[in-house]
């Protein structure tokens, strides 16, 4: 074994290796939709459960630019879904981590459909096994990289019941969720 001197990396070889090194993450689509009626959805490797009681859910976001529908969406609106991506639309999930402008959805341009349910404001991506509706909490700045670290309140949660085992804990694998390592490195899950 031998240490790994990153400091010197091409830049793309070493965001691939450092976002690796952690090994898989679940990968999400982020859904929103603006104040002006635009409709966003986004690749997250970065999703993680904060609590049960109450139910929070936070995410890692990247430095805010130009390209920031998500996180401009969800300070306008507080409103958002987080979606399991599953097998069927890899592919397509993985497109919306592009830069589009703010009046192309990438729900159309990645060939996903919305959905929405019980009123809620912003879109489920309809092809998605375990869908869960939040509202925005807290923003807490990361000064070392200028990320941001969002949390929100599970305010609705959809799925399958077949895809709950009997001590509540989802059975990823029958929802055919998937996870990645990397930027462009997916995974099927499987029960051990």
């Amino acid at each position: 074994m031998q240490k790994i001197d990153f400091s010197n990396l091409d830049k793309t070889f070493r965001a691939n290796l450092i976002n690796s090194a952690t090994g898989c993450k679940p990968a999400h689509l982020i859904a929103t939709k603006s104040a002006a009626g635009n409709e966003n959805v986004a690749i997250f490797s970065s999703v993680v459960h904060l609590g049960s009681y109450p139910a929070l859910v936070g995410f890692v976001h990247r430095p805010v630019g130009d390209f920031s529908h998500t996180y401009k969406n969800i300070l306008e609106t507080d409103f958002y879904t987080i979606n399991h991506v599953n097998q069927v639309i890899a592919k397509q999930a993985h497109q919306t981590h592009l830069k589009y402008a703010v009046e192309i959805s990438e729900f159309s341009a990645c060939g996903l459909h919305t959905s929405y349910l019980d009123n809620f404001y912003a879109p489920f991506v309809m092809e998605s096994s375990i869908k869960m509706s939040l509202k925005l909490l807290e923003v807490i700045d990361i000064k070392y990289n200028e990320t941001k670290f969002m949390i929100g309140e599970i305010i609705n949660l959809y799925a399958d019941q077949n895809f709950i085992m009997d001590c509540g804990t989802f059975s990823l694998d029958k929802a055919g969720s998937i996870a990645v390592s990397g930027q462009d490195t997916y995974f099927n899950l499987s029960t051990i």
